[in-house]
Parts: structure tokens; C-alpha cells; sequence
């Protein structure tokens, strides 16, 4: 396990000995275990663990199908095929006064975190111009069908959604490119990412709490990143760190990255 560790981050090392612990349930007991919502590091530390293992298998599932972001996982022996209702997830829409106010995505997510449901019991959360739509783990469906009254200013009225209902992908697509950095800090790398944003700007944007990563505020310039990492940048946009790519001649780090701008 201690060659595992070094190549994760000091923070992360609880999360690989829970699956650790998990992997060994599969093992001890032949059953499935079934896991909470996953964002993508973990869902990545996870296959990172797992690996080509012939006795114990990782599948996911996110209920939106396409580009899901958060997907509720499930580690499982060999002799299981997994079906999507194996993963007990309930998508939830929201009907409300959409001629009058605009939902967005802050007033859902805050709206869930004020029940007090913990974010791992939740995945992503699909907004058109007439409907919300967001998936919930099964144990807390109704719960949130009974006190989910009020989002935002506007009253809403939770029903649950069928498969052929569901909202498509984001018209906003991950737009991929190459680019060129001189290290992984976090001021660099989104310096390097937005023309637009200089390291001094970044770092303005980092410090004043503007930056997530994996979900997470990181407000260290020198915090370091990783393969996967996904950035979101509040009043620019989202940046996910897809692979490291090598580096250039002159010793600069490629990096594929997937760029969603703001609007």
C-alpha cells in the first residue's frame, strides 16, 4: 500500500485506504459493495487501485448517461454484471416558475446542502430553459421530495423523472486543446490555460477563495496539480487537467487539458 500512497496526494491517502477496505469487503465476503458519489480524481484513484484485477471490478454509473461528471460507484467479484439498478439512483426534477426566474446551478446546489444531505449523496445537476433535473442516491430520495420546497426565491415542486425524460448533455461542451506550462502550481497552470488571466490575476483569484479543485477551495498558489484534477474558476469557467503529455524541448510540461468558458 506504501507504493500506492506515493503517488497521491498527503490529503487522499484516507479516501485509498477506504477503498482498500472496500476492495477487501468484495474479496472476504464475494458481494457487491456499493459506493457514494464520486468525483473524477476519485473515480481515477479508484481504476488506479483496482487496476486489471481479476477477482475485483469497478463499474459506474452517473444517470444522465454522455459526459456525467459525478457518478456513484460500485466495486464487485468477478462473477457479477452489474445493471443500472444496481446503483439505486433516483433523478429528481424540479418544477417551478420558470417564466419568472432563472434557476442556476449554485441555487440547486445550495438548496440540497441546506438539508443537510452530504455532497457524496448527490450527482450532477442538468438545467435547461424549463427544467432542473439532478440525481440523488436512493436512500435520500424522499426525504428531499418531502422537504426540497424552495429554491432560491422561487417555490419548487420535486417529481421524479423517467430515463426517457431526462434532460440531454450541456449544449456548453469541454472544448479540448494543448497547452504549454512551466510547472503544476495551480497560479501557473490557469495562467497558462487563459490568455487572459496573468500569474499575478490568478493568484488574486486563488487567494480570494475563487478556485476549486475537485470541489475543493484551494487558496495556496503553489498547491500542486495532478492528472485528472478538475478546476473551477467562479466567473471564468471550468478546466479539467485530462493528461500530462510530456514536456518540450526547451523543458516546459504539455498538458491536454478540457475547457468549459463561462458564458
Amino acid at each position: 500500500m506504501d507504493t500506492i500512497f506515493q503517488h497521491f496526494r498527503k490529503e487522499e491517502h484516507g479516501f485509498i485506504e477506504q477503498v482498500f477496505e472496500y476492495k477487501r469487503y468484495v474479496e472476504d465476503f464475494y458481494a457487491p459493495k456499493l459506493l457514494d458519489f464520486l468525483d473524477p480524481r476519485q473515480v481515477k484513484i479508484i481504476e488506479a487501485i483496482i487496476g486489471k484485477n481479476e477477482d475485483v471490478h469497478f463499474s459506474v454509473d452517473g444517470a444522465f448517461g454522455g459526459n456525467v461528471e459525478r457518478v456513484r460507484g460500485m466495486l464487485y467479484p468477478s462473477y457479477i454484471v452489474p445493471v443500472k439498478d444496481d446503483f439505486q439512483l433516483c433523478v429528481l426534477g424540479v418544477r417551478y416558475a420558470s417564466k419568472f426566474v432563472q434557476l442556476k446551478h449554485p441555487d440547486v446546489l445550495g438548496a440540497l446542502l441546506h438539508l443537510g444531505i452530504d455532497r457524496t449523496k448527490f450527482g450532477d445537476i442538468r438545467i435547461d430553459s424549463e427544467m432542473v433535473q439532478f440525481v440523488v442516491a436512493q436512500e435520500v430520495a424522499d426525504y428531499v421530495r418531502a422537504n426540497l420546497t424552495t429554491i432560491g426565491k422561487s417555490k419548487a415542486t420535486i417529481i421524479e423523472v423517467s430515463e426517457q425524460q431526462l434532460i440531454g448533455e450541456s449544449n456548453d461542451p469541454w472544448l479540448e486543446s494543448v497547452v504549454t506550462t512551466s510547472s503544476l502550481r495551480l497560479d501557473t497552470v490557469i495562467a497558462s490555460c487563459y490568455p487572459s488571466i496573468s500569474r499575478q490575476k490568478a493568484a488574486m483569484l486563488i487567494e480570494a477563495g475563487r478556485v476549486k479543485v475537485n470541489y475543493t477551495v484551494r487558496e495556496q498558489n503553489a498547491f500542486e496539480l495532478q492528472e485528472h484534477d478538475l478546476l473551477s474558476i467562479r466567473g471564468v469557467g471550468r478546466l479539467v487537467l485530462l493528461s500530462i503529455e510530456g514536456h518540450t524541448k526547451k523543458e516546459k510540461i504539455r498538458l491536454k487539458i478540457g475547457k468549459m468558458e463561462r458564458k
